[in-house]
């Protein structure tokens, strides 16, 4: 898969990519069909896992030639050393996580840096949403309030709290829309978050 295909697909995964460098040992968490993983070793000659625990999507990996463990994020990562990995995704998952605090650790635990994304709960059409009575559904939170996977909702400023608590150095932020960047009150208009950082 090149760069191209990737944008067409995912805009937001093809702005995140930017950020893994070549070659990197990469490890994915709630990768879903694999379509990072399958650029990242296609174009940038990354090597690594993904890790996810649908059952549907594991044979997607397994057609784009990505190596795949099926595995719920929640029992930990135990079977990975210390900085077994130059870079640790986790896109669009965390906020599938019950116990968030705890796979942060673990994420910092086995990667040297970690990029995670999620939805930007500020974006101002789900705090419209809430100003009507509604809970948000949008593009970054397609599901209704009584189907959704969803059992964290966050903004950016939230992570960042967060991230400091648990011993982490945010080493860029940036929020997105339609996966371009916002710069002009991101937690306001940007719908999905995106944080690269490191322990401290």
């Amino acid at each position: 898969m090149n760069f191209q295909e990737l944008s067409a697909l995912r805009a937001d995964l093809a702005f995140i990519a930017h950020w893994v460098p070549p070659a990197a040992h990469v490890l994915d968490l709630g990768c879903g069909d694999g379509v990072m993983l399958d650029y990242l070793q296609t174009d940038k000659q990354c090597i690594g896992y993904g890790v996810e625990i649908d059952d549907a999507k594991i044979p997607q990996c397994v057609e784009r030639g990505v190596a795949v463990i099926q595995q719920d994020l929640e029992g930990g990562l135990a079977m990975f050393e210390n900085d077994a990995f130059d870079t640790v995704l986790c896109l669009s998952a965390l906020q599938m996580i019950e116990n968030v605090e705890g796979v942060l650790k673990e994420i910092a635990r086995v990667g040297r840096e970690a990029i995670v994304s999620f939805p930007n709960f500020a974006y101002w059409p789900h705090r419209l949403a809430l100003l009507r009575g509604r809970m948000p559904v949008s593009k970054s939170l397609p599901y209704e309030w009584y189907d959704t996977p969803n059992l964290r909702c966050a903004t950016i400023f939230d992570f960042e709290e967060l991230a400091h608590e648990v011993g982490l150095e945010v080493l860029e932020r940036v929020a997105l829309h339609d996966g371009k960047p916002v710069s002009f009150l991101p937690n306001w208009r940007g719908s999905l978050a995106v944080f690269r950082f490191r322990k401290r």
